[in-house]
């Protein structure tokens, strides 16, 4: 591997970054333009001009993903570490991203947003022809670089993964090796099976860790920071997306009763939520509100006696049948619309088996069949009375249910990008391999430039897909607000995530589409990551919303 020094002038990715933030600032002013009356978003205004507010959110993701890439540019750098790998793939990733801002954003395969839209084709013309980035237009993203990364990656190089942390490196080599012994051999036929993960794997992971990575030590925790949970989330998910979601409701369910749960609460459930004897569910959707939580119908009601009857229907919970506790979210406030009547319960309940997946009073559901991200399975459940003793209720106040929730959205797209960088290398995992392997008219097809092309965009992209998710939990481990940064990780990774995933699939060509390939089992997987933990839409509108009205 050929490590080089770098020269600002000969790489100015700083620089290009700096364009990029110009660009964003004038696109902003456009924006708001169009959207804000008196210095404050209007609503009507906003709907209207919804597709403008989404464009600003895109780019921004794409300007903070360049600051991402462009810092781990840096570090490397700093520590003699950067390689001509690694600078080859962030000159491409460079080029493919300010070519969007440029010329145009794919926000989804029909819907290419373009700064003329809202008034802002000089601010793109600038863009362009700024030095530093008309060097990554013009030799970023070029033929020549993509073709000497297919050669170094067909020589056996790769992408830098060092975090420069010790701790942090050991937990990701820790991680690789068993979900390439523990879970990839398996995870086809249990995704073909439509099984749950198995017990066995379940308590290795335990053993390992996994639920208990962010939960406080004095619960029995690891007491570790996001950046930990990044690396098992997505080392296990580059093996199979249910193994490293398996391990995100433990964080989430442990986030939510550290920060709102009293005293007895979290002496009563974090140590086994820590040790893997008590698997938790998010028990949140419901039929007709998505992500409308605010319009969540199902109730509880206290009686005499101070229990609390909850009566309603819920449906997409995750795991439900197999968990232990569920943070359930429903309405005590009898005629309260909007956020402020919900309230947070921690609710007991007896593990499915093989006759009755909710054995329990009051209490009835059934599996949802769903196309991929299999392994925990996903169900609807219907309460008719179902008793949570007075206790149950999370902090033991009424009507914060909402705002509770709140405190872990920012982690909880944090882990979802996790998993999408995963299901990306994994992606690319495939579509190399099948390439290297795969022989037509008389040699590799990875010597056939568009599928070489496709090879290098992908690592190039993953990378600052990668890059941006640990940006977004590097911040969230100071304590500050990052929902934004949050949103943006989420909204890119699940979108590298899916293209790679499609781009494998047409590297494998009919083959991809037999289900004996594993690439068939990630296009599945891989579509869930731009609807849950808040659909690609919402994540823009909340990106979007924030950079207008933040201050």
């Amino acid at each position: 591997m050929t490590i080089i020094d770098l020269d600002a002038d000969l790489r100015p990715y700083d620089r290009a970054v700096e364009a990029g933030h110009v660009y964003l600032a004038a696109l902003r002013r456009a924006v708001a333009a169009q959207v804000m009356v008196g210095g404050a978003l209007d609503a009507s205004r906003a709907a209207r001009h919804q597709r403008a507010v989404h464009g600003l959110a895109w780019a921004a993701t794409l300007v903070e993903a360049l600051a991402a890439g462009a810092a781990f540019v840096g570090r490397l750098g700093a520590r003699g570490q950067l390689s001509a790998m690694d600078d080859e793939l962030m000159s491409i990733g460079f080029g493919e991203c300010l070519g969007q801002l440029a010329e145009g954003i794919a926000m989804s395969q029909n819907e290419v947003f373009r700064a003329r839209e809202v008034g802002a084709s000089d601010a793109a013309r600038d863009l362009a022809a700024d030095p530093a980035v008309g060097w990554f237009l013009d030799q970023g993203s070029t033929a020549e670089r993509r073709r000497s990364v297919v050669e170094a990656l067909r020589d056996g190089q790769g992408v830098n993964e060092s975090l420069g942390d010790e701790t942090l490196d050991f937990i990701r080599g820790q991680f690789r090796r068993f979900g390439e012994e523990r879970i990839a051999p398996s995870a086809q036929e249990w995704h073909l099976k439509d099984e749950l993960i198995p017990d066995d794997i379940v308590r290795e992971m335990a053993d390992l860790g996994v639920f208990s990575l962010s939960i406080p030590e004095q619960y029995g925790g690891l007491g570790l920071g996001k950046p930990a949970m990044v690396v098992v989330s997505e080392e296990l998910s580059r093996a199979w997306i249910a193994a490293g979601s398996l391990g995100t409701r433990s964080e989430i369910a442990g986030e939510l009763i550290a920060s709102a749960g009293t005293p007895e609460q979290k002496a009563k459930y974090l140590p086994g939520l820590a040790a893997g004897t008590i698997l938790p569910a998010a028990v949140f959707t419901e039929p007709d509100t998505g992500s409308d939580l605010a319009s969540l119908r199902t109730k509880a009601e206290q009686d005499a006696s101070g229990t609390w009857r909850v009566s309603g229907n819920k449906t997409w919970i995750t795991h439900a049948a197999r968990a232990d506790l569920m943070a359930l979210l429903v309405r005590t406030r009898a005629g309260s619309k909007g956020h402020d009547g919900l309230s947070m319960f921690l609710a007991e309940k007896p593990r499915g088996d093989a006759h009755d997946d909710f054995p329990a009073d009051g209490m009835s559901g059934g599996e949802i069949p769903v196309l991929g991200y299999r392994g925990m399975k996903e169900y609807e459940i219907a309460f008719d009375g179902f008793a949570i003793p007075g206790d149950g209720l999370l902090g033991a106040v009424e009507g914060q249910g909402f705002r509770q929730l709140m405190q872990t959205f920012e982690s909880a797209r944090i882990q979802t990008a996790a998993r999408a960088v995963g299901v990306a290398w994994k992606a690319f995992d495939l579509g190399l391999r099948y390439a290297q392997e795969r022989r037509q008219f008389g040699r590799p097809i990875i010597e056939f430039s568009r599928i070489g092309d496709k090879i290098a965009v992908m690592a190039a992209e993953t990378l600052m897909a990668r890059e941006l998710t640990y940006l977004a939990a590097r911040r969230k481990d100071t304590g500050e607000r990052c929902d934004i940064e949050a949103g943006m990780a989420k909204l890119l990774a699940a979108r590298v995530a899916w293209s790679n995933a499609d781009v494998s699939l047409q590297i494998h060509g009919g083959n991809g589409y037999a289900q004996e390939f594993e690439i068939s089992r990630v296009l599945c997987d891989a579509r869930i990551l731009n609807i849950f933990e808040g659909a690609a839409e919402i994540q823009a509108q909340i990106i979007g919303r924030g950079l207008l009205t933040r201050q």
